[in-house]
């Protein structure tokens, strides 16, 4: 490459990419909006698959990293319905195909290991447009901007790469999560702690279609919350999320019946609660090859939360990132064949992401993954 690559966006799928060029020799350059790395927490535990985000750790030579950063004991799961019936209660043997780590660890470890000054704080993208030939010019808040002969948008849901490609935006999928920690756990809220147990937690109701609480033990004494409801955006306005005693008792209303261990999610809550809406792209989303630019992650095939995104992100940044080593001198010939290979991936995962299983669909997923995994 003549100049570096250019990536928008310093999530994981953007340090995956940046990292696998590096570990072949290909500059590259990350603009983040964010001011620096700890501008904001980074969210919650992810399960890194073997078969997606485990293969694009390896291409970008960071197993050994990525094993130090694994908390172990994580993949304990316990399903129960509200009743209390228990559906399923496996250990973590430590030979399970999906090992935890906290996202941000998982961040930092990929800003480690890329050259001091690759990625550049503080950008904010305004503007991109193109300049024809495949050239394109990012401008940035405060009035600077960089022109580029390859673009990634690794940006996100709310891509502004995305519209170079597509009309396709962002629509609201009819659920929420509602997050909510629980900190210091065994001393503060020692039956939550034996309810969750050392790995993850869920309770559902067969009745109520999507409605359900599912937890994660997260590092230390910390448990993370994802109470799931599948309400309109308006129901959700007229929550005041601003007032956390407020929102907590309305939220909480929604389970009015269940058992105390398990609404204790919700109403013991350290934290105020914060509201999580989902959004999809349109299921199958893809475009026509555009000289020069292309996107990754959330940017390319957004979909509800499934347990995919972030190994898919990172799967698609070292696929990208092979297919550029791959192909010197000729982006078109890299950018070709990488999506040929990112959209019947992405419509798969969107068809699976858009069908919402029943507890028993998780119970069996999980069960087979304990018999085969």
């Amino acid at each position: 490459m003549t100049t570096p690559v250019t990536i928008i966006g310093a999530g994981l799928g953007g340090l995956t990419l940046a990292r696998v060029l590096h570990v072949h020799g290909i500059a590259s350059v990350v603009y983040e909006a964010e001011s620096s790395p700890a501008a904001r927490l980074q969210g919650g535990m992810l399960d890194i698959h073997d078969y997606n985000g485990q293969l694009a750790l390896k291409a970008a030579d960071l197993m050994e990293e990525f094993r130090a950063i694994v908390l172990e004991g994580r993949q304990a799961l316990r399903f129960v319905q509200r009743d209390g019936t228990v559906l399923l209660e496996k250990g973590d043997d430590g030979t399970g195909g999906r090992p935890e780590a906290q996202r941000g660890e998982l961040r930092r470890m990929l800003l480690d290991a890329l050259p001091d000054g690759t990625v550049r704080w503080g950008h904010k993208v305004t503007g991109v447009r193109a300049l024809g030939g495949g050239r394109h010019e990012v401008s940035f808040e405060g009035g600077t901007s960089v022109t580029t002969d390859l673009l990634v948008g690794a940006d996100g849901a709310w891509s502004r790469v995305r519209p170079l490609l597509s009309d396709a935006t962002p629509a609201y999928v009819g659920e929420a999560f509602v997050e909510t920690y629980l900190y210091d756990v065994e001393t503060r809220h020692p039956a939550v702690a034996k309810t969750v147990g050392g790995g993850s937690f869920g309770v559902f109701d067969p009745e109520r279609d999507g409605q359900g609480i599912m937890a994660h033990r997260e590092s230390g004494e910390t448990v993370h919350t994802y109470v799931t409801l599948t309400r309109s955006l308006d129901w959700f306005a007229g929550i005041d999320f601003g007032d956390g005693a407020s929102a907590t008792a309305r939220i909480a209303a929604e389970f009015d019946g269940w058992a105390p261990e398990h609404t204790a999610l919700i109403t013991e809550s350290d934290t105020a609660p914060v509201l999580r809406p989902h959004y999809a792209l349109p299921g199958g989303h893809r475009w026509d090859r555009v000289p020069g630019v292309t996107l990754v992650g959330d940017a390319a095939h957004l979909t509800a939360p499934n347990g995919e995104g972030a190994n898919l992100a990172m799967q698609d940044g070292a696929d990208l990132g092979e297919a550029i080593a791959a192909h010197p001198g000729d982006p078109e010939a890299a950018l070709a064949a990488y999506e040929r290979v990112l959209f019947p991936r992405s419509a798969e995962a969107a068809a699976a992401a858009a069908h919402k299983p029943t507890a028993e669909e998780l119970v069996a997923f999980f069960d087979q993954e304990r018999q085969t995994g």
